[in-house]
């Protein structure tokens, strides 16, 4: 009976060690992460998921948690699971940046929406971005990939005291800096397009200075920014999947 008691002490130790890192990752990242959940459900996924995961996890040393290891090693795992999160995020921010550029072009900087994802305003474009991608996710099966890179994660770098280094953080501050020009590259021919029809704009007015170029120009430049958004919408979910493959191998790496 002892041994039964001891046994389940240290499977409920491991499976809130593990809670840490889990609820530390979903919090933040996409999908699991977006504000339109509500909390309990977030807190009930991170819950489930745990309990799946801790058979699979290699034995853990019995720390105390109020000593300094053991809030340490919190601290760690907090920091592994909110990095691992927001670098699968990156993915998501640049299709809203891409669609903030995309909606000053077209004229539509002033049509603000409340992102979902991470409960902030942005332009339309960067939210119907937004949505797209999260569904492109949904496609690529990225909620079942993000598990199984959770329940890796233990096996690559255990529970210890032991965690991110200086190195992993400059990792992933130039794969913010990547996926920032990867934004640019997004919205860069659907941009250059809309300046090119605003150039043309400019000179039609100064050849016809009695054309009214708000009356003309926006709705010509609200049909053409559309007409390029269907054009180049093909692109897109390639895209998606490079920007998640490119954050799990760099995961893998930090782990590593």
């Amino acid at each position: 009976m002892e041994l039964a008691i001891e046994q389940i002490l240290g499977w409920t130790a491991s499976y809130l060690w593990v809670l840490v890192r889990v609820g530390a990752m979903l919090m933040v990242a996409p999908i699991f992460g977006s504000q339109s959940l509500p909390v309990r459900i977030r807190l009930l996924i991170a819950l489930a998921v745990s309990l799946v995961i801790t058979p699979m996890v290699p034995e853990i040393p019995p720390v105390d948690p109020l000593s300094i290891a053991g809030v340490t090693m919190i601290v760690q795992q907090i920091l592994i699971g909110v990095a691992m999160g927001f670098i699968l995020n990156l993915v998501i921010s640049a299709f809203v940046v891409a669609g903030e550029s995309i909606a000053m072009s077209m004229g539509l900087g002033f049509a603000q929406t409340v992102d979902p994802q991470n409960g902030v305003s942005v332009p339309l474009i960067s939210q119907f971005l937004t949505i797209v991608v999260t569904l492109l996710m949904v496609a690529l099966n990225v909620p079942a990939m993000i598990v199984k890179m959770l329940a890796d994660s233990f096996i690559i770098l255990p529970v210890s005291p032991v965690g991110l280094t200086a190195e992993d953080f400059r990792a992933i501050a130039w794969f913010g800096q990547q996926m920032y020009i990867n934004a640019v590259l997004v919205a860069l021919p659907v941009v250059t397009t809309l300046l090119m029809v605003n150039l043309a704009m400019g000179v039609i007015t100064r050849a016809a200075p009695q054309m009214n170029i708000f009356s003309v120009g926006f709705p010509a430049t609200l049909m053409i920014g559309f007409f390029l958004l269907f054009l180049a919408a093909p692109l897109w979910f390639p895209n998606v999947e490079q920007f998640v493959h490119q954050s799990f191998v760099l995961i893998t790496e930090i782990l590593r």
